[in-house]
């Protein structure tokens, strides 16, 4: 693929674009409602599985050279101050259908230039470089920073464009919604759904929009709706199960066993799945101290096990990792090992998690050496470490300011001897060397992580500049500032404040206007919730 800079010419021209599609994207304000009065939360370590698949998932990033270098080439040369203007001219490109998704998931995080790429997509001929996954590509980067009317106007586009949306693509956006707390237009879109879709709205689909509300702890929200269709949808194992999760999730064990009962009144056996759920929610958000609580804990879920047994329901490694995580949330690493090796003596593999959750509290606990000993004996029985289980490591090795080991692992997973680096990873890692005054390194890790595709996001930002602040480098916190900004990302509240008094502090008022000018610039981008950030005053 040859591809030239030419100035001056626009790639991304007004006239490139659809004419219904907005110049600069404005975020949905969202209405309060009775619905919308759960936070946005995250998936416990138990989930349910409500997909079938049907409708396939967004594609997976792929090695490709061509993809790479046109993503690169579009940030590097993209003006972020003007939505849809560039001064770079792509000639001799053959935009395919897969280059176009290739490119699209690695600007994941750039939904400025993901945007601008697909509108320009939409102009070249044939049309069918612009295909369903391409729409819910983009819709799922616009859906992440909120740009809901947008997705909305993409949706209507589709039908327009004979390219037929799919339970998929409502399934994002959905989950988005919820996310970002808005339930009543997510329920809203749920109904909306089965005038865009082929198929009717079944039991998968209702599963689908309880989970989602459960796992972002909207379950109250999620019973009302359960309440107000069943009727329509004919409650079942599955659906119960998402329900008891949900309870769990928001630490209401009571309600969960009610529901639990329900289900039996109902003529409903419970599976494995739902013990599970149940036992997880009394071990994993049960407060372990003061002394005696534990002791509780461990009986409540002997109970659970008891009731299995008899309904002949056999405990999994699920099970027994559950009861594990306990003695490891309690620092108790000897018994954290008895059970363990009690798993084993049963005939039951440790997964990954398993493997973790011991390790985690062997490294907590200061007996680093055996928890590589673990991870040594994990390799050799075939399961694969992931990111969670180096993180373990990373964290004691912060706790003890021990550089040389951290860089060392660190250096490991880039170059491919063992699993990559997570998005968390990186950020303990810069919140380690920035502690540690080692720049050099955080500059190495910051440069890794925009390199690769995980971001860098909101909470890394975050941590770079708070610890910029605390060493006075304002120029360089400055820059990463406007740096968030031009990416889309709202800093949150405490960033304004810090570097405003930190910028007033050391006499350095016309570069905050500065900053503050550039903001504005881009507030509309913010929509409704940049109206709580103006900060009064500051007297030092």
């Amino acid at each position: 693929m040859a591809i030239r800079l030419l100035q001056p010419h626009t790639l991304f021209s007004s006239s490139a674009s659809s004419s219904w599609f907005p110049r600069t994207l404005c975020f949905f304000s969202s209405s309060s409602s009775s619905f919308d009065d759960c936070p946005p939360g995250r998936e416990n370590n138990v989930t349910i599985d409500t997909n079938d698949d049907s409708d396939g998932k967004l594609p997976k990033m792929e090695p490709s050279n061509d993809a790479d270098l046109l993503s690169q080439v579009l940030i590097h040369h993209h003006n972020p101050f003007h939505a849809t203007e560039s001064s770079l001219q792509l000639h001799g490109i053959s935009l395919t259908p897969s280059l176009l998704h290739q490119t699209l998931l690695r600007l994941h995080h750039n939904s400025k230039i993901a945007f601008s790429l697909f509108q320009y997509s939409l102009s070249l001929p044939p049309s069918t470089i612009v295909t369903s996954t391409a729409y819910n590509l983009i819709i799922d980067i616009l859906s992440k920073v909120r740009q809901f009317d947008v997705v909305w106007q993409l949706i209507i586009h589709m039908d327009q464009r004979n390219v037929q949306p799919t339970f998929l693509t409502f399934s994002i956006l959905i989950r988005r919604l919820i996310a970002a707390g808005l339930t009543r237009q997510a329920v809203r879109a749920f109904d909306d759904m089965g005038s865009f879709i082929p198929e009717a709205l079944d039991e998968t689909h209702f599963c689908f929009l309880l989970d989602t509300l459960c796992k972002y702890g909207c379950v109250k929200v999620a019973v009302e709706i359960f309440n107000q269709r069943k009727c329509g949808f004919r409650p079942n194992v599955r659906m119960y199960t998402i329900l008891i999760y949900g309870w769990c999730k928001v630490g209401r064990i009571d309600m969960a066993e009610r529901f639990l009962r329900e289900m039996g009144e109902r003529g409903i056996e419970p599976n494995i799945v739902t013990y599970n759920v149940l036992l997880n929610g009394i071990c994993r958000r049960a407060k372990l101290q003061p002394e005696g609580r534990l002791e509780r804990v461990i009986t409540l879920a002997e109970n659970v096990f008891d009731e299995m047994r008899c309904r002949g329901i056999e405990p999994d490694v699920t099970s027994f990792s559950i009861v594990l995580h306990v003695y490891s949330r309690a620092h108790m690493p000897q018994l954290t090992l008895d059970k363990l090796n009690l798993m084993k003596e049963r005939g039951i593999c440790p997964t990954v998690a398993t493997y973790t959750s011991v390790i985690k509290c062997l490294c907590s606990c200061g007996r680093i050496g055996d928890a590589e000993e673990l991870l040594g004996e994990m390799v050799r029985n075939g399961v694969s470490p992931s990111a969670a289980t180096y993180n373990c490591f990373f964290k004691e090795y912060k706790g003890r300011k021990n550089a040389d080991s951290a860089l060392k692992l660190y250096r490991k997973m880039r170059e491919g001897d063992l699993c990559p680096p997570s998005v968390h990873t990186y950020n303990i890692l810069l919140g380690m060397f920035m502690k540690l005054n080692r720049m050099e390194i955080v500059e190495e890790i910051w440069d890794d992580l925009k390199a690769s595709s995980l971001g860098p996001y909101l909470d890394s930002y975050t941590t770079l500049i708070h610890g910029l602040c605390e060493k006075q480098k304002w120029k360089e916190a400055c820059q990463l500032f406007v740096e968030m900004i031009e990416r889309g990302l709202l800093p949150r509240k405490v960033t304004f404040e810090t570097l405003y008094r930190g910028l007033i502090q050391s006499d350095m008022l016309r570069t905050w206007r500065r900053l503050k000018k550039k903001l504005d610039e881009e507030s509309i981008t913010f929509g409704s919730e940049f109206q709580n950030y103006h900060l009064k005053p500051y007297r030092r």
